[in-house]
């Protein structure tokens, strides 16, 4: 037990120093940005944009750094910030859908699926679920309290105050993501060296067909619901080769998972920034759910459809 401890301490100290030097200097590069004309005429630039999504010009850094980086990036962008709680809600549903484009939409690619399919699919959720959102809920207009991190109302006067603002929000920033990150690093290495994994994928099989997908898929679901598409990338690439699992199968399996993976890790980061949880983590499923039995049947019915059209060829061929 104390060796599980140990190796999943580890891991989380490891896992938040990988992070750590990504958030920390993003973190401390816009807070000052802030206090110069740069970033203000950036966002002058995109609020027209931004305001068809219900959120203000400042959203557009946190949507690009977080597509373009990883997740962490988009949050430590969002902390720098002050946003409306509506605002973050938002942002936590968009860069759900829509995070680390091109490294975990290239995990698409090494498994057979289109990486235009999948990240258009992300693109499309993220744009989808601002805009209903923006429509819907009509609260939230009070200011976001980014947990330890609390916004100022005063200026800095000089250099040095705006260097030592940025310092200390990047340095609460890092803090507050090894606060989650290292007891979850510790739970999922307890969950890996007792065999829960191995266990969640077999109670996972049965529900492959409801999704429209063969139990041999249950390995891959598993690897990207508890790791994530980029951590999980090798499992799941050995999982195709290992389980024979169709490219159909593997379609269907990533368009589930780019709308809903690392369930555990990608909803308790949003934590911090004081948001309710649980209505992000239900909106994923949900769409994630949908999605897959929507494409699954629509693929199902045009396969009945070419397997119909090529028994009437193959009739008409022999009666001739």
């Amino acid at each position: 037990m104390s060796g599980t401890l140990y190796r999943g301490f580890q891991q989380g100290l490891t896992t938040t120093w990988t992070l750590g030097k990504v958030i920390f200097p993003i973190t401390l590069i816009i807070t000052i940005l802030q206090f110069t004309p740069v970033l203000p005429w950036i966002i002058e630039m995109l609020s027209p944009a931004m305001g068809l999504l219900g959120l203000s010009g400042e959203a557009a850094v946190p949507l690009v750094l977080g597509n373009t980086l990883n997740l962490y990036a988009g949050i430590a962008a969002i902390v720098s910030f002050e946003f409306t709680v509506k605002e973050v809600f938002i942002l936590a549903v968009m860069l759900s859908f829509s995070h680390n484009l091109f490294i975990e939409s290239a995990v698409a690619s090494k498994v057979g699926v289109s990486w235009w399919l999948i990240s258009g699919i992300r693109i499309g959720l993220a744009l989808l679920g601002g805009l209903v959102i923006n429509l819907v809920w009509h609260g939230g207009a009070e200011k976001a309290q980014y947990g330890f991190i609390t916004a100022t109302d005063n200026v800095p006067a000089g250099w040095g105050e705006t260097a030592f603002l940025g310092m200390e929000k990047a340095l609460m920033a890092v803090v507050q993501l090894g606060l989650i990150v290292i007891p979850l690093m510790i739970i999922m290495q307890f969950m890996r060296e007792k065999g829960w994994l191995t266990l969640l994928s077999n109670k996972l099989a049965p529900g492959m067909r409801f999704l429209g997908m063969e139990k041999n898929t249950s390995m891959t679901m598993v690897a990207g619901l508890t790791i994530g598409l980029a951590y999980g990338a090798g499992l799941m690439i050995q999982a195709v080769k290992e389980d024979n699992v169709s490219k159909k199968d593997m379609s269907l399996a990533l368009i589930f998972l780019v709308s809903c993976h690392a369930v555990v890790e990608d909803t308790l980061i949003f934590i911090p920034l004081g948001i309710p949880v649980w209505p992000l983590l239900l909106i994923r499923l949900a769409t994630a759910i949908l999605l897959t039995m929507t494409i699954a049947y629509i693929w199902k019915r045009l396969d009945k459809k070419k397997r119909k059209e090529s028994n009437q060829h193959e009739h008409s061929y022999n009666t001739l």
